[in-house]
């Protein structure tokens, strides 16, 4: 068994998308909805590109898929939920999945990993450090927890808007 973090984001009809989101990671990894580690729900403004505000959360799941399945499983959950074949990086998502993490992995295809995000911003730090705060960063080799607390939280505006599932 592998343990996964997955970053979920969406800014088109956000609330529909999350939910759908969530019930599609717990169908393609065979589990019970309750077997999934959820953090906090955040809203974050658009970052890169000026666009509706974002919903976006961690999940933690422990797999049996190796890392090539679960990319190819969450481009699959991206596409059946309506996101374009040729979106543009920085542009609306209705379902944005990013693999953060598989183990303590360090490679680059089919994913990079750790995903450069989790240090660069808050709304993938902070719901990190949330469901797994003592979890080391695989380079870095500090916990996610101190990277929270070291993060410059001027740099990017973010708030809880669910507190659990």
């Amino acid at each position: 068994m592998a343990q996964i973090y997955i970053s979920l984001g969406s800014n088109v009809e956000r609330e529909h998308y999350v939910k759908q989101g969530l019930l599609s990671l717990a169908k393609a990894f065979e589990l019970p909805f309750e077997q999934l580690s959820l953090s906090s729900l955040f809203e974050c403004e658009a970052i890169g590109f000026n666009g509706p505000a974002f919903y976006n959360m961690v999940i933690g799941i422990n797999c049996r898929q190796n890392v090539e399945q679960v990319a190819s499983m969450l481009r699959d959950i991206e596409f059946y939920h309506g996101r374009d074949h040729n979106a543009k990086k920085f542009s609306p998502r209705t379902l944005d999945l990013d693999l953060l993490l598989y183990d303590d992995l360090i490679i680059e295809q089919p994913a990079q990993l750790p995903r450069d995000e989790i240090t660069k911003n808050a709304f993938v730090l902070w719901p990190l450090s949330q469901i797994s705060p003592e979890l080391q960063h695989p380079i870095l080799k500090k916990c996610y927890q101190e990277l929270w607390h070291d993060y410059n939280k001027n740099s990017q505006q973010l708030s809880i808007v669910a507190n659990c599932w």
